[in-house]
């Protein structure tokens, strides 16, 4: 007799989950889940002491003021202060969020490598997993939440104001988490639908300034321990969350979705080789645009190095005005908002793609020091604001989610026009960065903890796998 459960569209995907074993993944695959556990636990690190998560420990400290000597360590935390298992990986996913540094698959628009690897992590320590069992089990993870997303309709479900990080990171915190305790195709398809039931998370935040976006992967890493724990203690979860008529996501969170896309490709592609990692640390939609502009500033400038006056004074004489065509996601995200055509905080500036380009065109970069509350003020970069307009490109939204393309035109006061065209911005599945790049990233965010120590640890995490226990770093 069938298994109605597993003959579902999301039992099917729950059963491929649960069988996964890492001596069977393609060696592309281990590699891949490798360099995303680095590139996560490197970025969360960076963010380590970040006054809103210091806070946010606080209040769950306060929630609950027993004595904290059992139970996981933070990342590039005090070791002897423990946490309970769910609010260990909602504080290291927040973490994880903050720098906007964190990997991207773009087919999906999630990062869910925020919530997954947190909870995975969290629970991988507290049950004593070892590395292969961890990273198993984020590739489980991946391949489910990218699947849920991707079926999820890209566009539709973000005009809807959901939040895909926070809606499918919490099935891939479960399907992670579900893997870590053993459980099989059955057991992981009640975590999934108990998952796809919880789940939440929006963009309200963008509108209004807020700081609560981190909150969403840290939610989704919480539930998803939570759904899977409840799941394997006996309560079953509706296996067709995704595509049911009344009350299914898809209805709920989208314009109806696309359930063959949740088993399309099953074991054949594997979506974690789909991965963008971001070398700006910034919105990802914004990152084709800065592209374009750092090339153009070339153009102009020519190649040798100028103070940053002198390149100030000459792009801010010689530009009279710049136009940056992206597609419609990536217009309404980025260039709509009054935050982000008039930055007030750090996090708006991370959401503008103009102040973005200005700071491309004016420092020839876009890092760290671009998002402080200082620079967000900058005159030079607000003046340079000013002038620039951003409109959607139909042929580039046409492409999307394929291609997150943005084409920069400058207009020099001299009457030339300069423009560039980013079809895949850097670091893109398409555009990869080197292994090397991965490392120069990953030590410059583990000095913030390691003061120099950071290639070092970097590299003792490239060896995840051959660890009989995760260590607490």
């Amino acid at each position: 007799m069938e298994n109605k459960v597993l003959a579902a569209p999301l039992g099917r995907l729950a059963r491929f989950a649960a069988g996964l074993s890492w001596d069977t993944l393609p060696e592309a695959v281990q590699k891949a889940a490798v360099c995303r556990a680095l590139d996560l636990i490197s970025a969360v690190m960076g963010a380590v002491g970040n006054p809103l998560v210091e806070q946010m420990k606080q209040a769950l400290q306060a929630l609950d003021p027993q004595n904290r000597t059992q139970g996981v360590t933070l990342w590039g935390q005090p070791l002897e202060q423990k946490w309970p298992v769910t609010d260990g990986a909602m504080l290291n996913a927040m973490l994880a969020h903050t720098l906007e540094l964190d990997d991207v698959h773009s087919a999906s628009k999630t990062h869910i490598s925020a919530s997954m690897i947190p909870a995975a992590w969290c629970l991988g320590q507290q049950l004593g997993s070892t590395g292969k069992e961890f990273l198993t089990a984020l590739v489980a993870g991946y391949e489910v939440a990218h699947r849920v997303g991707m079926a999820m309709d890209v566009a539709a479900h973000r005009k809807r104001g959901w939040h895909a990080t926070s809606t499918c990171g919490t099935f891939g915190a479960a399907t992670a988490c579900s893997h870590l305790l053993g459980l099989d195709g059955e057991g992981t398809a009640s975590a999934l639908g108990l998952a796809g039931s919880q789940t939440t998370g929006v963009w309200a935040f963008l509108g209004d300034g807020t700081n609560s976006k981190v909150l969403n992967p840290g939610q989704a890493a919480m539930t998803g321990i939570r759904c899977t724990f409840l799941a394997r203690y006996g309560m079953r979860g509706p296996i067709h969350i995704l595509e049911a008529e009344d009350g299914g996501l898809f209805r709920a969170m989208s314009d109806g979705g696309h359930v063959e896309k949740l088993t399309e490709g099953l074991g054949t592609r594997w979506e974690i080789l789909n991965m963008d990692m971001k070398p700006y640390p910034c919105c990802r939609s914004a990152h084709a645009g800065i592209d374009g502009a750092l090339s153009l500033r070339k153009a102009i400038l020519g190649e040798g190095v100028l103070p940053f006056e002198d390149a100030a004074e000459r792009i801010l004489g010689q530009v009279e005005s710049l136009e940056a065509g992206t597609y419609k996601i990536g217009y309404q995200q980025c260039a709509v908002s009054e935050g982000c055509l008039h930055p007030r905080t750090p996090l708006d500036a991370k959401f503008s793609l103009p102040y973005g380009l200005a700071c491309s065109l004016l420092y020839g970069k876009v890092d760290q020091s671009m998002f402080t509350p200082e620079k967000v003020q900058d005159p030079a970069i607000r003046a340079l604001m000013q002038r620039i307009t951003v409109r959607e490109d139909p042929e580039l939204t046409a492409a999307y989610p394929g291609h997150w393309s943005c084409r920069v035109k400058i207009r020099l006061q001299d009457g030339r026009e300069l423009e560039q065209f980013i079809q895949d911005p850097t670091g893109s599945y398409r555009k990869p960065l080197p292994q090397e790049a991965l490392l120069n990233k990953a030590e410059g965010l583990l000095e913030h903890v390691y003061p120099g120590r950071g290639r070092q640890v970097a590299i003792k995490l490239l060896h995840l796998g051959e660890m009989e226990r995760l260590p607490e770093i």
